[in-house]
């Protein structure tokens, strides 16, 4: 048995051993690529550590840190309260919003990471707050981060078409970022739809808190007694029921001081600054997230220790744990050439069509551990040989690569998932981590048959 199968095998098991046992994957993994990079790749210790994750470790606590702060003094209550204000209390429309916000931060040029890095934990806080699924909101973060990531001005799309371009294949920037767009939407839409969207919107508009305790009225005009339910101008006791034919609003339950969330503290001002400063830091100076994150929650705990005693606790360790083990795995199956092997494998088949899905699904299960730039960096070069036939047109060929390497990303092993996994407030993060796992490997294993078949098959370009 060759050490490429090997390998696989082993990873094989450590998904079954995880799954069956409860035993935390991230350990597993690290067990394994001692095992398999000691004694079959023949690696030593600086050999398997050169696939640690250390910069998304680093993103990982970094960010998890800071929001901690932001949740501990409520500024993640006052922006969730912002939040409302802005949609007129159409709390169906947030994660509409959380969409668009992380698409237009790739399209101009923000890394997939670091805009779901930004926005993921406020979009969590909203979501835990008025009981909209975890999955839901985190889903519609990272395939609007996708939905962007190929714009001609965008780091993806930048890196694709000069790959293109250096291969000397037919390119048209524009198809590419409106198919990764257009796919992305769709998938949102239907994850919407799925996941309790329409339940949000049959709801209706909420008021604040603090609206109610002002003696001010919803959105819709009626007064919004805390925990109750109202229509459309019309009064309702708390407890009561909704008239006959109207618009049913319902009021989360208040999980903070109503008055105190909606005002400005100088710790929450300092904090929403510390946000827009990690905002300009990653997206105007280029600035690693995870670093200049941390940075901003250590000035922070300086300034107010008593908000921010706690929030060290509170970083997502066992998440840590779990994508760096794996992570780290992937690196030593790398290093070994795994990768490689199997690409390189499917390739040299003699069936152009068949060639191409196995490479989409190749890019997609790939990418859904690692780097997706790294993948469509090695998968494109593999197409260059059949793509010369003149069988499959190089157009939609890149294009079905690259949206099979990138829509997978809310996978809980790739940045963005793991991203979304730690950034997620008061979830059995166990069972978040099995929904997400079971979420991506749907879509790993739908997503690339769809593209090739409208991408591929038909010949475009």
């Amino acid at each position: 048995m060759s050490p490429e199968l090997i390998s696989i095998l082993v990873l094989v098991v450590v998904f079954v051993i995880a799954t069956t046992r409860s035993i935390n994957m991230g350990a597993l993994a690290f067990a394994a690529a001692f095992g398999v990079g000691t004694l079959v790749a023949d690696l030593d210790a600086d050999g398997i550590f050169a696939g640690f994750p250390g910069d998304l470790f680093v993103v990982l606590v970094g960010v998890t840190y800071l929001f901690a702060i932001a949740r501990a003094n409520g500024t993640t209550d006052w922006l969730v309260h912002a939040a409302i204000r802005l949609v007129r209390g159409r709390v169906a429309l947030i994660p509409w919003v959380m969409f668009a916000l992380t698409g237009a931060l790739t399209a101009i040029g923000a890394v997939s990471p670091a805009a779901v890095a930004i926005v993921a934990p406020v979009a969590l806080s909203f979501a835990a707050r008025y009981g909209i699924s975890p999955l839901l909101m985190g889903a519609m973060v990272v395939h609007g981060a996708q939905g962007g990531g190929f714009s001609p001005i965008s780091i993806y799309g930048s890196i694709v078409n000069g790959i293109v371009e250096r291969e000397k294949l037919p390119g048209n920037e524009v198809a590419l970022f409106l198919a990764s767009l257009i796919v992305n939407v769709v998938i949102a839409g239907i994850v919407f739809v799925l996941f309790g969207g329409l339940k949000l919107w049959a709801q209706g508009a909420v008021g604040t808190d603090a609206e109610r305790d002002a003696g001010g009225t919803g959105t819709e005009g009626g007064p919004l007694p805390a925990g109750g339910t109202g229509t459309k101008g019309e009064p309702l006791s708390s407890g009561g029921s909704a008239p006959e034919g109207g618009t049913t609003v319902t009021r989360p339950a208040p999980t903070a001081t109503p008055l105190a969330t909606a005002q400005l503290t100088p710790a929450r001002t300092a904090t929403l600054l510390s946000l827009v400063a990690l905002v300009v830091a990653v997206l105007v100076l280029d600035l690693d997230a995870g670093l200049t994150a941390i940075t901003l929650a250590v000035v922070l705990s300086t300034l107010w220790p008593t908000d921010s005693r706690k929030a060290v606790g509170e970083i997502a360790w066992p998440t840590v744990l779990l994508i760096c083990g794996v992570l780290t795995y992937v690196g030593v199956l790398d290093e070994m050439g795994t990768i490689t092997w199997a690409g390189e494998g499917v390739g040299g088949i003699g069936v152009p069509l068949l060639a191409a899905v196995l490479l989409c699904y190749i890019g997609a299960i790939v990418s859904a551990f690692a780097s997706s730039v790294g993948i469509m960096g090695a998968l494109i070069p593999l197409a260059v040989p059949f793509l010369a036939q003149g069988e499959i047109g190089a157009v939609g060929m890149v294009a079905a690569l690259a949206v099979s390497a990138t829509v997978v990303d809310v996978s809980p092993f790739s940045t963005n998932g793991a991203l979304v996994l730690a950034a997620a407030p008061d979830v059995d993060r166990e069972r978040f981590f099995r929904q997400l796992m079971v979420y991506g490997g749907i879509v790993v294993a739908v997503v690339p048959a769809v593209v090739w078949l409208v991408m591929v098959v038909p010949g475009w370009g």
